[in-house]
C-alpha cells in the first residue's frame, strides 16, 4: 500500500512543479514548454525516467526539465531565475495547501486520506528543497545563475550543460560511499534538517 501512496505522491508533486515552470514561463513571454504540452498537471508528460530511479534509489530525484528558451524573455537571466525559482516555490506552497487539512480536518478524515496528505506534504517540502540546491540539473542552479557576476557567466553557463554528469556522480558517491564511511549522507543530512525547519514552519506557523 505504501507503494501507492507514494506513487500518487510523486505523481501530484512533480506535475505541480513542473507545471509552474511551464507557466511562468508562458506569463514572462515563453511560450516554449506551452507548445510542447507541459502547460499540464498531467504527470506523464513531466516523467523523467532518471530522475525516477534516482528517487527510488538514492531518495532524491527530479522530473523532466521544462523547454525554456531564454531568448524569448525581455530580461533573460532574470526571467530564467524566476521561471526556475518558481517551481521549489509551488511546492511550498502545495504544502502549506495540504496542510491546512492535515492540521484542521485531521479529526475528520479517513485513516488512508491523512496517510496520503502526509505522503504529499513530505514529499513536496522535500522536492522543493532538494531542487534548491545550486547543482545542475537543478533550479538552484538557474537561480544562482542570476547571482553569477556577468563576466563569470558564459564559464557558469557551460558548467550547467556539463555540471549534471558530475552531479549524478556525487549524489552516487554521496549515497553509497560516503555514508558508510562518516555515518550519513551529506545531501541527506542538509535536506532533512532544512526539511524539519519547514515542516514546523508550515504546519504549526499557520
Amino acid at each position: 500500500m505504501e507503494i501507492i501512496y507514494f506513487l500518487i505522491a510523486i505523481a501530484v508533486v512533480m506535475s505541480f512543479h513542473e507545471a509552474s515552470h511551464a507557466l511562468v514561463a508562458y506569463y514572462l513571454g515563453d511560450p516554449t514548454a506551452k507548445l510542447h504540452g507541459r502547460l499540464t498537471l498531467n504527470p506523464l508528460k513531466h516523467f523523467d525516467v532518471f530522475g525516477f530511479l534516482m528517487l527510488i534509489f538514492v531518495h532524491f530525484g527530479w522530473g523532466k526539465p521544462v523547454p525554456v528558451n531564454p531568448s524569448n524573455f525581455n530580461k533573460p537571466v532574470r526571467d530564467s531565475a524566476i521561471v526556475s525559482l518558481a517551481g521549489p516555490l509551488s511546492n511550498f506552497v502545495l504544502a502549506a495547501i495540504f496542510a491546512l487539512p492535515m492540521r484542521y480536518l485531521h479529526s475528520y478524515l479517513p485513516g488512508f486520506v491523512m496517510t496520503q496528505l502526509w505522503y504529499i506534504f513530505d514529499l513536496s517540502v522535500i522536492w522543493g528543497i532538494f531542487n534548491l540546491l545550486p547543482f545542475p540539473p537543478l533550479d538552484g542552479a538557474k537561480v544562482l545563475g542570476f547571482l553569477v557576476p556577468r563576466k563569470w557567466h558564459e564559464p557558469f553557463m557551460k558548467f550547467q550543460e556539463k555540471g549534471i554528469v558530475y552531479f549524478i556522480l556525487f549524489v552516487l558517491f554521496d549515497m553509497m560511499v560516503l555514508k558508510d564511511l562518516i555515518g550519513f549522507s551529506l545531501i541527506q543530512y542538509v535536506v532533512m534538517n532544512i526539511y524539519e525547519v519547514v515542516r514546523g514552519a508550515v504546519l504549526f506557523g499557520m
